[in-house]
């Protein structure tokens, strides 16, 4: 085992989901850096999808979920990185079996007894699980942990405000807008007041996505279960923020969770469904500084025809060169002509998927048309560069507000989406009156961003202190009074919040 700590061995366990799975692989790695082994796992299906992506890297996946030999052992710093994934019941043939509804139940049903079998294959060959790490869409997770005596982690990948606006929602804290009253701020602690069209839309009275409301309210019903609440943020980013919460429900941030500035073998663990186009880094090979429009809705958010071709417009008509991240399932959207017309005048190009932190890295970038996910977020603060924030819902519609209004890096695009105010924000952000201010201050968030994660930063010893913490917690034989006393009077601090509110 090298120099890893054979005694200390963390299994993650991920929702099948990009936005999901990239973060705490990317905690994985960092943990696995500080000398345990770590088992990164999701379901079979997801596994499957990463392994064709990765197909023409030399990153060693197992060629079958059950593989739980030693030979695809990935050093990572002082540790090892392991994946062994784990079946979810669903057809892979189905066309329907990344339907939310069908998947959360699929999970709820055949995910424990599959990841609780899955354990005890690592006790079987000789490498018992210490610590179980998940994020919020598997909340039974801890659950499986409890039941099996081993000490649980949960890594929120939202931002810390978000995290306490869900918080305070479902413990009823706050008042929260309703059908009856509809205006109302929401003033929460260590947060800017929130107006309804600043808030994570699932939380809105009328928003059309009822289960991933309840997904992501479930998760608090376990969270006093877990040992530890980590978060993909970092401490100067939102330090209101995390003091606010350490009186109520303390989450350690760890972030930020994004693979800027890694080097060598580690930077091909990777995790993307979507085999990256690297051609697009030559393209901008053959730019100015500073003078492309980078554009990407990530992963999940589907555009109309309306605002594909009002986008279409407003971007040729910036007089900026500029890189479209247009997924397949968007890509007949487009109008028709338009890549041909932006190849022919050399401007543009358009591509299905891009290593997005390396085109964020690069010098040619001006800005980023983004739809302001948390882990585009993260990865644009942590690159230095400004943004044109396009949310669509969920917690994109916060992280634009603290983009462009707190961290002051950016400005933000009207939905639906009409050609003049492209051009407007493409201007306001690369030439604008405010557009070297909004390129100063993205410089000194990168700066900030980069210091935590490095060796000493913030998050870097929060990640070093969790591991020695689980470390101490096996060495006890699984007696720590500390964290009975802690979780006891996290419950009571709950409950007192919940007596006051009432």
């Amino acid at each position: 085992m090298g120099e890893a700590d054979p005694q200390l061995h963390f299994l993650f366990v991920s929702f099948p989901g990009q936005g999901h799975v990239n973060p705490l692989l990317r905690l994985a790695k960092r943990v696995a850096a500080k000398g345990p082994l770590v088992t990164f796992s999701t379901t079979v299906d997801f596994g499957c999808r990463i392994r064709a992506a990765a197909a023409s890297s030399r990153f060693p996946f197992p060629a079958d979920s059950a593989d739980s030999g030693d030979s695809h052992l990935i050093p990572v710093g002082r540790g090892f990185l392991r994946f062994e994934f784990f079946h979810d019941g669903g057809d892979p043939n189905d066309p329907n079996r990344a339907n939310l509804d069908s998947l959360m139940t699929r999970l709820q049903s055949n995910g424990p007894p599959a990841v609780a079998a899955l354990i005890r294959r690592q006790s079987a060959a000789g490498r018992p699980v210490s610590c179980l790490v998940n994020n919020p869409f598997v909340p039974w997770f801890l659950d499986v942990a409890g039941d099996l005596g081993i000490p649980g982690a949960v890594l929120w990948v939202q931002s810390a405000a978000v995290f306490s606006t869900y918080f305070h929602y479902h413990h009823r804290l706050a008042v929260f807008p309703t059908d009856e009253i509809p205006d109302v701020t929401v003033s929460l602690p260590g947060i800017p007041p929130l107006a309804p069209g600043d808030l994570p839309t699932f939380l809105l009275p009328r928003n059309p996505y009822v289960t991933l409301t309840k997904v992501i309210l479930a998760q608090f019903h376990n969270l006093s279960k877990a040992r530890w609440v980590l978060a993909n943020s970092f401490e100067e980013l939102e330090r209101d923020t995390f003091k606010a919460l350490a009186d109520c429900s303390p989450i350690v941030p760890v972030g930020p969770l994004v693979d800027a500035g890694e080097t060598g073998e580690n930077s091909l663990i990777k995790a993307d469904i979507w085999k990256a186009e690297d051609h697009c880094l030559e393209w901008l090979d053959r730019h100015e500084p500073c003078s492309v429009v980078y554009v990407s809705v990530g992963s999940v958010v589907m555009l109309t025809t309306g605002e594909m071709a009002e986008l279409a417009s407003g971007l040729r008509n910036s007089g900026r060169p500029f890189l479209w991240v247009v997924r397949e399932n968007l890509r007949e959207l487009l109008p028709v002509g338009f890549e041909e017309a932006i190849s022919e005048e050399g401007r543009g190009l358009v591509v299905g998927w891009s290593p997005q932190e390396k085109v964020l890295a690069h010098e040619a970038l001006g800005c980023f048309v983004t739809h302001c996910g948390w882990n585009s977020t993260l990865e644009v603060l942590a690159a230095g560069v400004p943004v044109v924030a396009y949310p669509q819902w969920g917690d994109q519609v916060p992280d634009a507000k603290f983009l462009c209004e707190f961290y002051g890096v950016g400005v933000r695009l009207p939905s639906p989406a009409k050609r003049e105010e492209v051009e407007r924000c493409v201007s306001a952000v690369t030439e604008g009156p405010e557009a070297e201010n909004m390129r100063k201050r993205a410089a000194e968030w990168k700066a900030v961003a980069r210091a935590a994660v490095a060796s000493g930063g913030s998050s870097d010893r929060n990640i070093a202190k969790f591991v020695d913490d689980v470390r101490q917690f096996a060495a006890n034989g699984g007696n720590d009074p500390a964290f009975d006393e802690s979780a006891a009077d996290s419950i009571a601090c709950q409950l007192c919040f919940e007596v006051r509110s009432t």
